[in-house]
């Protein structure tokens, strides 16, 4: 699976992505694009997920005609994050073209 990590994804995380490719999305030039444009050019590029931390993009976004997989984090910050990979593993691994996944990953 192609995965495009949004702007503020901690970079660690795509170690335990095994068996799949991350890209940052500022490796593509992309980290000025913001919700609309970056799925965009996203689903253009053949991305199959978009890993980020902007819980309110279901709101924001027509999400019912994309192609493109999004996994929203509730909590981006490496130190707490890194103790529930496992929960971001099984939700990029469950995804489905289209689907909306949020992972709970507590505060603390």
């Amino acid at each position: 699976m192609l995965i495009l990590f949004d702007h503020s994804k901690p970079a660690p995380l795509r170690y335990a992505l095994k068996g799949h490719v991350v890209v940052e999305a500022v490796e593509r030039g992309w980290d000025r694009l913001v919700n609309g444009d970056l799925l965009n050019e996203a689903e253009n590029a053949g991305f199959d997920l978009f890993v980020t931390a902007d819980k309110n993009m279901r709101y924001q976004q027509n999400l019912a005609t994309r192609k493109i997989s999004i996994v929203a984090l509730r909590n981006a910050q490496w130190p707490v994050l890194r103790r529930y990979v496992e929960r971001v593993v099984e939700a990029v691994d469950a995804a489905t073209p289209g689907s909306y996944f949020e992972v709970e990953v507590p505060f603390r």
